[in-house]
């Protein structure tokens, strides 16, 4: 019996990495805001699965979501920590301090607080696996995205601490970084004319964006035994997009 733990796991790439990780582990808990939805998602899934309400920021909401699923399964074997909000849409000196500190909030501080309330019985039972979702915004330069892309770094250089610092206590910890994805969220954004779908797949060398299962695969893989000598390492998942280093009209 394994236990894997997905937060903000009720829509986007956290429900497609749900989906995948239900067909290797017998308990997939979705941890997400809104409680209703995590709960619908997990019914979804089937038996034996469990959607509960968390606020990755709020430590206390976060200690209380831990301590239940230790309750119920004795065990984490797997933490994805997905949870994340978008920037606030103005330039830099138009941005709110108070909207940037709530998108680190939800980005660094979740997944330290998620990661260390998880890892303690990982390390204790010596066995553990954690993937982190950051972002090419942690790696590229992306106008306006200040908070994001702080946020995403941050996650990378976290993921990089926490990997060397419990390697010889059994819990690796790596991260995927997508490119641009096709999420619910971006078809709404595209719709309303808010994002430029045809700019973005003309820029990224495979042309197209990324579908939420594609990256669910990468996470599942470092996740897995498969990746066993794997720790402390971010993969790109962007089809190509941080490798360009050429005018787009190269790729034709």
């Amino acid at each position: 019996m394994t236990v894997a733990l997905v937060t903000g796991g009720a829509d986007g790439i956290g429900w497609a990495t749900a989906e995948r990780l239900a067909r290797e582990h017998a308990h997939v808990v979705i941890l997400d805001r809104a409680d209703e939805a995590a709960r619908r998602r997990a019914a979804q899934l089937g038996a034996g699965h469990r959607g509960l309400a968390c606020d990755v920021s709020d430590e206390g909401s976060v200690a209380q979501a831990i301590a239940r699923v230790l309750e119920a399964y004795g065990r984490i074997d797997v933490l994805v920590n997905n949870a994340g909000i978008g920037d606030q849409a103005a330039p830099t000196l138009e941005q709110d301090a108070a909207a940037f500190d709530k998108v680190l909030a939800v980005h660094v501080r979740g997944t330290f607080l998620v990661s260390r309330e998880a890892a303690r019985s990982m390390v204790a039972r010596g066995s553990g696996a954690i993937v982190n979702v950051a972002s090419i915004a942690g790696e590229a330069g992306i106008p306006g995205r200040n908070a994001y892309g702080a946020a995403k770094a941050g996650i990378g250089a976290m993921t990089r601490s926490m990997a060397c610092e419990w390697a010889r206590k059994g819990v690796r910890v790596n991260a995927v970084a997508p490119g641009y994805v096709r999420t619910a969220l971006v078809d709404q954004l595209v719709a309303a004319g808010a994002l430029d779908a045809a700019g973005i797949e003309a820029r990224t060398p495979l042309g197209r964006m990324a579908a939420p299962a594609e990256i669910a695969e990468v996470i599942a893989f470092l996740a897995s035994p498969r990746a066993s000598f794997i720790t402390g390492t971010t993969i790109h998942a962007d089809g190509g997009w941080l490798a360009l280093g050429a005018p787009e009209r190269a790729l034709s």
